[in-house]
């Protein structure tokens, strides 16, 4: 299993630290907003390899930070006249509730940073002991000039960095490449108590403690967006390995943006959709199969026709999910499959082990789909062994893996939506197909799909099931 790591520039052999433990790290939210795609792209796609990690049958523990003290948090609670605390539970609970409907798999933890001051107060006396982080007015800073690594993962050199737009420029630093581990109160703030004042942890030392703490002092996995690498992915390490003298992560796993007209989607720009916005309009399994079908690594240009056209690739295998389970259901001692499952099963792994090529991996699905769907469809009995051998590859695969297919059916309908208005939509769209008019028999399916109603067109007409 090959695993493209930041840290070297190439693919490396994916060798754990203690097989078949895996310890992966994941960059989360800072809860001050609800989050948008660009964000849920790596949600999901670290939701997708921690999945096909238990599915090689790692034990993996997975972690995922929740920043809940932060500028923009304390900006939120003063334009709001509300504490910095109630900002966070807000978002705090709002990010839960939107993974859930996007399918991301619980992590094994949730660290939270104002949960671990003490373990980060620590970790900067034990930075200071070593003479890698000083104090300044309250402040206490690292001086990037005393960790000779620095810029290993990010490729820059110290003596070509200048301070830029993400890099905090403060005349209290003697380098204004020194970024903050402690920041000193301001009038108004929150603040805890600390050897060196009253104040509050800087952004990068949060993760190495939490890291540290939860996951030790070496990790397997870190993942996070490619806006990360520097300086925050930069600075953990520096701070980490500083005070541990030991590597900090093996792999370093980065995500592509998401764009929108070929610009970087942010809340900066202010084009950017949130996930909440997306699952009004479009089902999880849509946004899903949307990010997998373009390499993690890579760009992803936005727009509604290809999440549409995800939407339709979706059900397309739900539909033939649901139809094994039919045939099965119906099925004695009938037809084998005409197929070789397991030369699926092997282009399927050997995708998957190449960098997670989740865009390949899809392909082998569909591929299956169009080397079995005329047999499946034209036979009246198939061999129930067979059909459990697909259905168990497709559950394996789409679902446990992917998290494409939803296996939960006669769900009540999400919108409320009753069977007649539900009739009255089809009866529409029937016409619409026979007027020619199939933008809007397309807007209809494509609209009830995204409310979890999938649609299947027959010689009796159209029937409807509740996914």
């Amino acid at each position: 299993m090959q695993i493209y790591n930041t840290l070297s520039g190439k693919k490396e052999e994916f060798e754990p630290l203690n097989p078949p433990d895996v310890t992966f790290y994941m960059c989360g939210p800072t809860v001050y907003d609800l989050f948008h795609i660009g964000n849920g792209r790596s949600f999901i796609m670290s939701d997708i390899f921690r999945r096909y990690l238990i599915y090689k049958n790692y034990n993996v523990k997975f972690a995922m930070n929740l920043t809940d003290i932060d500028d923009r948090i304390i900006q939120k609670s003063i334009d709001q006249k509300i504490g910095s605390d109630k900002v966070a539970d807000e978002f705090t609970k709002a990010f839960f509730d939107d993974i859930k409907k996007l399918k991301v798999k619980e992590a094994d933890i949730y660290p939270k940073a104002t949960e671990h001051i003490q373990e980060i107060i620590e970790l900067i006396k034990q930075l200071e002991l070593k003479n890698l982080a000083y104090e300044s007015n309250g402040d206490v800073f690292f001086d990037v000039s005393k960790f000779p690594g620095y810029g290993k993962l990010s490729g820059k050199k110290l003596d070509e960095l200048e301070s830029g737009a993400r890099v905090e420029v403060n005349d209290a630093k003697r380098n204004p490449l020194d970024f903050a581990l402690w920041k000193k109160a301001k009038a108004g703030e929150p603040f805890w108590e600390s050897p060196w004042g009253n104040g509050r942890p800087g952004w990068h030392i949060e993760c190495s403690a939490m890291s540290m703490k939860h996951l030790g002092e070496s990790i397997d996995i870190h993942g996070g967006g490619n806006d990360l690498i520097f300086p925050h992915h930069e600075n953990e390490i520096a701070q980490s390995e500083g005070a541990s003298g030991k590597q900090f992560a093996k792999y370093w796993m980065h995500f592509g943006f998401l764009n929108i007209n070929k610009e970087k989607m942010s809340k900066s720009l202010g084009n950017f959709f949130t996930a909440r916005e997306i699952l009004n309009r479009h089902s999880a399994e849509a946004l899903r199969l949307l990010f997998l079908q373009t390499h993690y690594r890579g760009p992803l240009n936005y727009s509604e026709d290809l999440l549409e056209s995800a939407a339709r690739g979706a059900e397309k295998i739900s539909n033939y999910y649901r139809l094994l389970k039919e045939k099965l259901s119906d099925s004695s001692e009938g037809k084998p499959f005409d197929i070789d499952l397991d030369a699926f099963k092997i282009k399927f792994e050997a995708a998957m082990d190449d960098d997670f090529n989740t865009p390949q991996a899809v392909a082998v699905l569909f591929d299956l789909i169009k080397s079995t769907n005329k047999q499946l469809t034209e036979e009246n009995s198939l061999n129930q062994s067979s059909l459990n051998e697909v259905l168990g590859f497709m559950k394996a695969s789409a679902i446990d893996v992917f998290g494409i297919i939803s296996e939960q059916e006669n769900q009540p309908v999400r919108s409320g939506l009753d069977d007649q208005l539900i009739r009255l939509l089809i009866n529409v769209r029937t016409e619409a197909k026979l007027d020619k008019n199939y933008t809007l028999a397309d807007k209809i399916r494509d609209g009830l799909t995204a409310l979890g109603i999938s649609l299947k067109d027959g010689k009796e007409g159209t029937t409807y099931n509740i996914n």
